[in-house]
């Protein structure tokens, strides 16, 4: 898909400065949890686009993504603007590191990767699979998605920015056939994993990893 004007089905608050925007699906969009969008608007005359990761279990009749607005940012004050049937350009979707109905999901995120985190988590449900979840934010949102999947039986744990995430990191990994672990954050966080995964005897080569810059 690119370039297609899509209209916002719906627009929630999801934490501090963040909302879950969900957006109608065009009839040929296809994409999978862990996956990313771009979004575009023209802000003063210039076109302003960002990345936004698919936080929905499904695009079969809409998807949502997690947005964490930066009130002095160009774009985000837009997207906090949205109301329902308004309309915003978007393509893709784009990324490799996305979950292929694999038995058990283990999920690694740092800050926005908790979008992706809750996405594969929901599909992982509604697969009859696995999944666990490892999120450090020092000012974490999703709480209410979060706490549904734990109600489902999903193990999370939250952890500050400063945290090491390697003993959280050892109780998700079980090592089973088919396990496969997701990586989804800024640089410093990828770095963190990726040994916290060598720590726990976990293969950080066979991660699926997505840098957010």
């Amino acid at each position: 898909m690119e370039d297609e004007s899509v209209s916002v089905a719906a627009v929630s608050s999801v934490g501090q400065n963040a909302i879950a925007i969900d957006f109608e699906s065009p009839a040929d969009f296809s994409a999978r949890p862990g996956q990313f969008v771009k979004l575009v608007a023209e802000v003063g005359g210039e076109r302003e686009s960002r990345f936004y990761t698919i936080s929905s279990s499904d695009v079969a009749d809409t998807f949502e993504v997690t947005v964490e607005i930066d009130p002095d940012g160009a774009l985000g004050p837009v997207l906090a603007d949205l109301d329902a049937d308004d309309e915003l350009t978007v393509s893709g979707p784009y990324g490799s590191a996305y979950y292929e109905d694999e038995p058990r999901a283990v999920v690694l995120a740092g800050g926005p990767g908790v979008g992706p985190a809750v996405g594969i988590a929901r599909r992982a449900l509604a697969d009859d699979n696995e999944a666990a979840i490892v999120y450090r934010d020092d000012d974490p949102i999703r709480e209410a998605a979060l706490a549904d999947l734990e109600a489902e039986g999903i193990t999370v744990h939250r952890l500050d920015t400063d945290d090491d995430i390697t003993a959280a990191t050892s109780d998700v990994l079980t090592h089973a056939d088919g396990e496969q672990v997701f990586v989804y954050g800024f640089a410093d966080f990828l770095d963190a994993a990726t040994t916290a995964i060598d720590a726990a005897d976990g293969d950080p080569d066979g991660a699926k990893v997505e840098n957010f810059g």
